[in-house]
């Protein structure tokens, strides 16, 4: 039996069809797969498509929403509220361990416990870190005499052991000691909670981290040096950006990420990770499991690269001055490059100074280091790339100074889904950054248990005028 001349017409535009459908998913596929993943890679140079530069880059678009006023400051009627010397609890010495910004969090902790426990603080000991190996003092970094005046009327502060105690060998060797009424507390880290803790307790600890702990007058003019010089590299003045690069050997190597290199490379650095960390080590049979659970959950260094390829997405411009806050990252200019050649007006302070200018400050690396917090703190837009008391601090100061500039905080989670996503195609990618990082910048965040003072040191260290909002976190 023939096939009718309306049954031939239905089954030739029923083929049609199919056809039409199936050019547009084999065209469809043929898009996805050959899109333009992010950006496009040759020899060290990244080529990324053109985004459009938004208007809020270097502000905070929101922060006029948002009404805090810092409220940690000394009081200014000079009242005191110590006792007496000779009805105070003894006295409390402690060794500051860790970076410098470890031994910040260390100090406002201790004049926290000080206050507590009614006791007269002996002006910390910074401790030898084991990574940087610097003999540091409190007075080579800090301005005693104002750290000491600024808390007149809160901790009574003393510069040295008391000489009625002489066996002063006992508190650099015993981890406590309570004898003799002089508590020695070695090691003295960031043990001392928030959520528990008096409100005026936190406020305390707010006041020395912001207005007590003041660098040396000499870091202070020198990190001001350095921001006038990025702020005025391209001839006339620009804003700038400054990004705290946590890509060194120790952080790829305690992180335990897997990351993009040769085959040699990753044998060097497992047998690094089995030298410095045998326990978590093992056999390293469990590792590639562990690593791609940690890249999955957000909590792997972002790469230079990655840190390239995010910032293009957001609309930064390969004009943009960066300064790099980083110590010596891990694969060197090799790993830099792609960073460096999309935005090449990427500087450190060692290429901004001269070696003169610098010397001086050599001789501690925690010196070096301040140079680097200060210049982050007074950037327009603050990047950070993996969490740390470094970022931490850096966010919370700008938070409590009025979170006015950018302090931009990277979803890594989301950046690891869309980084592992073959399919994913340029503009969604940029549609994700700009969504996602819209309120990923510096802004007061509602505290919650468990917070971190350091980085959002909004109930207790900040007051909030009427009218003001939340945003989200």
């Amino acid at each position: 039996m023939g096939f009718s001349p309306l049954n031939s017409k239905i089954s030739l535009i029923l083929i049609s069809v199919f056809v039409i459908v199936g050019l547009i998913s084999a065209f469809s596929i043929f898009n996805r797969l050959n899109a333009p993943y992010l950006c496009k890679k040759d020899g060290i140079a990244l080529h990324c498509p053109h985004v459009k530069e938004a208007p809020s880059l270097w502000e905070n678009p929101l922060s006029a929403t948002t009404s805090w006023k810092p409220c940690a400051e000394r009081r200014n009627d000079g009242i005191s509220d110590l006792p007496p010397e000779n009805e105070t609890n003894g006295y409390i010495f402690i060794h500051a361990e860790g970076g410098l910004n470890q031994q910040r969090i260390a100090i406002c902790n201790a004049v926290a416990v000080a206050k507590i426990m009614n006791a007269t603080l002996i002006l910390p000991v910074l401790k030898q870190d084991q990574i940087w190996k610097d003999q540091t003092k409190f007075e080579d970094i800090f301005d005693v005499d104002h750290f000491i005046d600024y808390l007149k009327n809160d901790v009574r502060i003393v510069r040295d052991i008391p000489e009625w105690f002489t066996d002063k060998s006992e508190l650099f060797t015993s981890i406590r000691r309570t004898e003799k009424k002089i508590m020695a507390l070695k090691p003295f880290v960031d043990r001392l909670g928030y959520d528990n803790v008096p409100q005026e307790i936190n406020r305390l600890r707010c006041r020395v981290n912001y207005h007590a702990l003041k660098f040396l007058p000499e870091i202070e003019e020198m990190s001001d040096l350095l921001v006038s010089r990025m702020r005025n590299r391209t001839g006339i003045s620009n804003p700038f950006m400054a990004l705290h690069l946590r890509f060194e050997k120790g952080m790829v190597g305690l992180s335990f990420c897997d990351f993009v290199g040769t085959r040699d490379e990753k044998d060097r650095m497992a047998e690094y990770r089995k030298k410095e960390w045998p326990r978590r080590y093992k056999n390293g049979s469990h590792l590639w499991q562990l690593a791609l659970q940690k890249r999955k959950e957000g909590r792997c260094p972002l790469e230079p690269e990655e840190v390239a390829v995010i910032l293009r997405a957001m609309g930064y411009p390969k004009e943009t001055q960066i300064y790099v806050a980083s110590g010596q990252v891990y694969g060197g200019q090799n790993r830099m490059a792609p960073l460096k050649n999309m935005f090449p007006s990427l500087v450190t302070k060692e290429e901004l100074a001269t070696k003169e200018e610098l010397d001086g400050f050599r001789k501690h690396v925690t010196s070096l280091a301040a140079l680097d917090f200060l210049v982050c703190l007074k950037s327009d837009v603050f990047v950070m790339t993996h969490g740390g008391n470094f970022a931490k601090l850096i966010i919370g100061a700008r938070r409590y100074m009025g979170h006015r500039h950018k302090s931009i905080k990277p979803d890594k989670g989301l950046m690891s889904k869309s980084f592992g996503d073959p399919y994913m195609g340029w503009a969604t990618f940029v549609e994700d950054v700009v969504v996602t990082h819209q309120t990923r910048t510096g802004l007061p965040e509602e505290t919650f248990p468990n917070y971190d003072l350091w980085e959002n040191p909004l109930t207790p260290c900040t007051d909030q005028y009427s009218g003001a909002l939340f945003l989200p976190s």
